[in-house]
């Protein structure tokens, strides 16, 4: 029997989901409405931009912007501009593209447990756990992307948001000389500009004093909202506590949860289940 902890959870939301969007992202029938039918209009109005209108695909990119239709139309085409830009990453990429190394590497991990506030947790191991001869810097990114699609599936995590963790513990220059420039860019651009979800916290954990090389790439391209949600821990654990209630986190960040003894390979199943609309996710964007 597949664990059910591994499952996406695609069920509607639930009665405090539904106050968090009402006060957050002013979240009510009539503003749904409103908006989806405003969006759709402006969506044939580009004919140049093809994305499928029903209601469950508009409210993906509504949410992340609060319900301001030429917000979320604006959203939309940075993710087409994305795709068109990294087409050669990217490009029609499926789950079985990449199904050796989520079977068999650990390096992107989805957390069982939701954290206090209902948000999913990502997990990205970028210091020793990264097999750099077997993991590029653009296959994490894959992995990455592919994650992002099943967040965009869940209702809950469209309100709730994402917080993600990044282990940096054991980072040598192995790991160091794949996080290049190029990367940065790439992967700035795509949390800052093309990613329709509500990234909430990003949590840097057990970085040694050789992340500071990291640091200097990455910064340039960070953007002041993004700067405002990242957090810098090192090995003080009780300072992720803060933002993260221990009774949600696993042993690794000093929480009371089991220690972490699953990969992306118990995920693997789940992505596999939704490749049909990982492929027609693909098929979005500028029309050729």
């Amino acid at each position: 029997m597949a664990d059910k902890r591994f499952n996406i959870q695609s069920q509607p939301l639930g009665e405090e989901a539904i106050e968090i969007a009402k006060k957050e992202l002013r979240e009510t029938p009539e503003q749904v409405k409103e908006s989806i039918a405003k969006l759709r209009e402006l969506l044939k109005g580009k004919p140049e931009l093809f994305f499928r209108d029903d209601d469950e695909i508009l409210t993906i990119f509504l949410r992340p912007c609060k319900y301001y239709p030429e917000s979320a139309l604006a959203l939309m085409e940075r993710v087409a501009d994305f795709k068109v830009k990294y087409a050669n990453v990217i490009g029609n990429l499926m789950p079985d593209d990449e199904k050796k190394i989520m079977l068999e590497q650990n390096v992107v991990n989805v957390l069982v447990d939701r954290d206090q506030k209902g948000r999913r947790v990502l997990v990205a191991n970028e210091g020793s756990l990264w097999n750099t001869k077997e993991v590029s810097g653009d296959q994490m990114f894959k992995l990455f992307y592919l994650v992002h699609i099943l967040a965009t599936l869940e209702p809950e995590t469209q309100v709730r948001g994402v917080v993600v963790i990044l282990d940096f513990e054991g980072l040598s220059m192995k790991q160091v000389a794949q996080l290049t420039p190029s990367f940065s860019m790439r992967l700035l651009s795509f949390i800052q500009d093309a990613m329709p979800l509500r990234l909430k916290e990003v949590h840097i954990v057990k970085q040694p004093f050789i992340f500071n090389i990291v640091w200097k790439v990455f910064q340039p391209f960070v953007k002041e909202k993004l700067k405002s949600r990242l957090h810098f821990h090192g090995s003080d654990l009780k300072s992720l506590h803060k933002f993260m209630d221990p009774e949600c986190l696993p042993q690794n960040y000093g929480g009371k949860k089991p220690k972490i003894d699953y990969t992306s390979a118990q995920w693997y199943p789940a992505i596999k289940s939704v490749e049909d609309r990982i492929a027609e996710w693909n098929t979005w964007g500028w029309k050729k």
